[in-house]
C-alpha cells in the first residue's frame, strides 16, 4: 500500500469484524514497527501481547473510573485530565457516567490487544525540570506505537491507541508484573475495521503551520 495512503487512512479503528489477526501477521507488524526512532536508539519499549480474555477484562475494569471521569469532563466542555486547567466536574457527575467506551468495552473480544511500556531508564527527558508535564520522553515511544498502527493498516487491519490505563498504572503494573522503571505508554487494539474510513477530518496545514514566528504568516506551500 502507498505510504501516503496508509498515513491518510489510518484512523482510530475501535470496532472490528470477527476476522482473525493471526500471530504470524502480528509478528510481521511488530517486525516492521521496531524500526521506529528513539532517543539514542535505545529502544526502551516492551510489548505484552494480551491473549487471556480474563486478563483483558481486568484491564478494562481498571480503565472504567478514568473513562467515567473523561466522559463527565468532556460533557462539560472541558479538556479531560488537562494539566493546564483544573476540572470543575463533581464526583457525583463522574459517578453518574457509564464506564462504556468504544474499544475498551470490546477489549476482551478484539482480534489483538497489545500493552506497550517504555523503560524510563532509557528515555531522555530534556523537559523534566520545566514547570509543566513532560512531553519529550514520548518521542522515544510513541513513534513505535504509531508504527504498529501504520503497519497494521498496511496489512489490511486497523487499530486504536488508548492511554486510559495509565491513570491506574500501579494496579496494572502489579497485575502484569511490569518492572518498576517501566511506564505504561498505551494499550493498542488491532483488528479489521467494521468500516474502513478513507476521508479523515483534520485541520489544513495553513491553520497550524506558520513562518519564523508563532504569529508569523501561515505556511501555505
Amino acid at each position: 500500500m502507498d505510504t501516503f495512503e496508509v498515513m491518510r487512512t489510518a484512523f482510530a479503528a475501535r470496532d472490528y469484524t470477527p476476522r482473525e489477526l493471526d500471530d504470524a501477521t502480528l509478528y510481521r507488524i511488530l517486525e516492521h514497527a521496531r524500526f521506529a526512532p528513539s532517543g539514542g536508539n535505545r529502544q526502551g519499549w516492551h510489548v505484552i501481547v494480551l491473549k487471556d480474555r480474563h486478563l483483558r477484562h481486568q484491564l478494562a475494569d481498571l480503565m472504567a473510573p478514568t473513562i467515567k471521569q473523561y466522559k463527565a469532563q468532556a460533557m462539560k466542555g472541558e479538556t479531560p485530565f488537562s494539566s493546564v486547567h483544573a476540572t470543575h466536574v463533581t464526583q457525583e457527575e463522574i459517578d453518574a457516567m457509564s464506564p462504556e467506551m468504544p474499544f475498551s468495552s470490546q477489549l476482551a473480544d478484539a482480534p489483538a490487544a497489545l500493552l506497550v511500556t517504555v523503560d524510563l531508564a532509557k528515555v531522555t527527558a530534556f523537559d523534566q525540570s520545566l514547570d509543566r508535564v513532560a512531553v519529550v520522553p514520548g518521542a522515544s515511544i510513541y513513534p513505535f506505537a504509531w508504527n504498529i498502527i501504520l503497519a497494521a493498516r498496511n496489512e489490511g487491519f486497523g487499530g486504536v491507541l488508548t492511554t486510559f490505563l495509565a491513570n491506574h498504572e500501579p494496579e496494572a503494573k502489579a497485575l502484569l508484573g511490569i518492572p518498576e522503571t517501566h511506564a505504561i505508554a498505551c494499550l493498542i487494539g488491532l483488528g479489521e475495521p467494521v468500516k474502513q474510513l478513507t476521508k479523515l477530518k483534520r485541520r489544513p496545514v495553513d491553520e497550524f503551520a506558520t513562518v519564523d514566528h508563532w504569529q508569523g504568516h501561515p505556511f501555505n506551500g
